[in-house]
Formats: structure tokens, C-alpha cells, sequence
């Protein structure tokens, strides 16, 4: 026999908003924590994500091929075995698949894809851990790795760790906090980190930006930033020299409108 425990004064008077969000206990509300880390960051602006360069957007939803640099990443394999994707189609609504994996050899995904904004490691054998990297992408794969990425599970995170999400079609997203951390062997240079939307326009704005010396900065937004569908937010950093770690993590509230599709998996 199940029971329901309320997590309120036993007056029964109140409970946070924000863990009644998280406890799915208001109909339309629900919340993303997105987190990056980018182990090499240099004097070029990239994504925060284990990874080079800018996250790239397709120009329209695409089928993608799922590979993996190490061949125990197999159906039987002791590595991952399947692997869970949500994204968006071609109007940004959510979808979700798995995919069983075939080692280096790729696997075409079922459903098309105009953006990934999450994926992990949904079984595995007895590593209990993907044994390679899992990459998301398109073009010729070559030891696993496809011509082009679009997303990628690094070696025993087992889940993604990119600062980039995508708003899904009839919500808004209101951005409630921020952190950017970064370090490096010297501590003397500096490293700058900006988080940014992107929205149907192409116009890149910037949300917040900081500048940093082995450190970690913070933000909560008082009155937070109404973001509208269909907006890319992107957590980016650039170092005034080579060899930077860089952490970043945001917090999104999602309110759904009149037009929302029904709310994927939750990964958070």
C-alpha cells in the first residue's frame, strides 16, 4: 500500500513554491537545470561543454546518427547499452526516443531532430558506465565520432553536460539563476563567461556576463528574465589565455501556454 506525504506545517497552511514545482504538484509548471563544463577553454568563444566550438543548430530537423568511440558501447555490450534523447522536431515540440547503441558502428535515430537538449545513458552492462564517448550527430562517423556533433555524452558522466537549451513551442521560460565558475593552472588570467539567448531572429543577446580569476560567479535574478519560446539559451566562455576549466549552470522556470505540447521526461 502506497501512501502521499505532504511536505507542508501540519497546520497544513503552506509549502514552497518552488518545491511544489519540482513535486509536479501545479499543472504547467515544471523547472530545467541545465549544467556545462568545458575542460579546455581557450581564446575562443565556445559552448560550455566538453566539447569544441559553438553548439551548431541544424537548419532543419535532421535524423541522427548515434555512435560511440568504444565498441563495448553495445546492445550486449559492458558498456551503455541504450540511450535516452529528448529534443525538439521541426516546430519545436518535444520528442524523445532511445536509441540501442551498435559501438562505433552508428544508429540512426527515429524521430528528426531540430534540437537535442538532453541525453543519457539509459542502460548499460556490467561497467555500470558508458565505456566511451557517446556522440549525437551527423555526416560520416569515423571511430565513432560524426562529422558533425550536436550532442555528446563524455566518458562516465553518462549524461549530458552542455550549458544549452532550447525553450520548447507554447511555453515561456523565466530564468531564476545562474553560475559560471572557471580556473586554471596559474591563476593569473582571466575568463570570460556569458550566457546568452538566441532567438528566431539569429540576434544573440546577452543575459547576463562576468569576468573571472579562478573564482565562481553567481547570479539570481530578483525579477527573473522572461525568455519566449523557441529561444536558445547558451552558456559561453573565453579566456584571455589557453587551458581554462569552466563550469556553468542555469536554472529555468517553464510555465506552459495555450498552445503548449504535453511536458516530455523529466530530467531534472
Amino acid at each position: 500500500m502506497s501512501f502521499f506525504y505532504p511536505s507542508i506545517t501540519s497546520e497544513r497552511r503552506h509549502e514552497d513554491f518552488p518545491l511544489q514545482v519540482a513535486r509536479g504538484q501545479i499543472p504547467g509548471h515544471r523547472s530545467v537545470t541545465v549544467f556545462g563544463f568545458n575542460p579546455d577553454v581557450d581564446q575562443t568563444e565556445v559552448t560550455v561543454w566538453p566539447h569544441t566550438g559553438l553548439v551548431p543548430h541544424p537548419a532543419a530537423a535532421l535524423q541522427m546518427k548515434v555512435s560511440s568511440s568504444n565498441a563495448a558501447d553495445t546492445s550486449a555490450g559492458t558498456g551503455a547499452r541504450t540511450v535516452l534523447i529528448q529534443g525538439l522536431d521541426a516546430s519545436y515540440n518535444e520528442i524523445s526516443e532511445v536509441v540501442t547503441l551498435n559501438g562505433q558502428t552508428a544508429v540512426t535515430t527515429a524521430n528528426s531532430y531540430l534540437r537535442i537538449n538532453y541525453a543519457a545513458v539509459a542502460t548499460a552492462g556490467s561497467g555500470q558506465s558508458a565505456a566511451g564517448d557517446i556522440y549525437i550527430g551527423t555526416g560520416t562517423v569515423t571511430a565513432g565520432v560524426p562529422a558533425t556533433v550536436y550532442e555528446l555524452i563524455k566518458f562516465n558522466y553518462n549524461d549530458t553536460v552542455t550549458g544549452h537549451y532550447t525553450v520548447p513551442a507554447g511555453y515561456t521560460a523565466y530564468l531564476m539563476q545562474g553560475m559560471f565558475s572557471a580556473g586554471q593552472a596559474s591563476g593569473s588570467t582571466s575568463v570570460q563567461g556569458r550566457l546568452m539567448t538566441v532567438g528566431i531572429d539569429g540576434i544573440r543577446r546577452t543575459a547576463a556576463i562576468t569576468t573571472i580569476n579562478n573564482g565562481t560567479a553567481d547570479y539570481v535574478f530578483e525579477f527573473p528574465i522572461a525568455i519566449p519560446e523557441k529561444t536558445d539559451v547558451e552558456a559561453t566562455a573565453i579566456g584571455s589565455a589557453n587551458n581554462n576549466g569552466c563550469s556553468s549552470m542555469f536554472v529555468l522556470l517553464l510555465i506552459a501556454g495555450p498552445n503548449a505540447s504535453a511536458p516530455g521526461t523529466p530530467w531534472n
